[in-house]
């Protein structure tokens, strides 16, 4: 009998309020993911270059840096730039985020419901945008 070979799906979380990034990583894991989590961005293309993560969710209000300015960075790195991105945001709604020139795959506006949390990931690892 052949063994299956199971591939966990690698999500990093940045997000600096670390109740929240304690709460969605234990969500994540209990959902099978490989959850990486940091919560400022100064080593942040460092660590996406070494753990090669399969989704990224980042916070838009970080002590050291603008979440849109790091999803630039992302996007205009060849070795990042396909890495689906999730923006999270207490401050900002769906109605009055301003993304600029470059889109994360999905945003959702904080507090945010669990279950729809998992569905923008699986949503969004499936390939659709929101």
């Amino acid at each position: 009998m052949k063994k299956k070979t199971v591939t966990y799906k690698k999500i990093l979380v940045i997000e600096d309020n670390h109740a929240i990034l304690d709460v969605i990583t234990l969500i994540l894991q209990s959902e099978s993911y490989k959850v990486n989590g940091l919560n400022k961005s100064v080593d942040m293309m460092m660590h996406i270059n070494e753990s090669r993560p399969d989704l990224i969710i980042l916070d838009i209000m970080l002590p050291d840096g603008d979440g849109r300015t790091l999803l630039k960075e992302i996007r205009t790195n060849p070795a990042t730039e396909n890495i689906p991105v999730l923006m999270i945001s207490a401050k900002y709604t769906a109605q009055n985020i301003q993304h600029g020139e470059y889109k994360p795959n999905g945003f959702l506006p904080k507090p945010f419901d669990i279950d729809d949390l998992l569905d923008r990931i699986e949503g969004i690892l499936a390939g659709k945008t929101y």
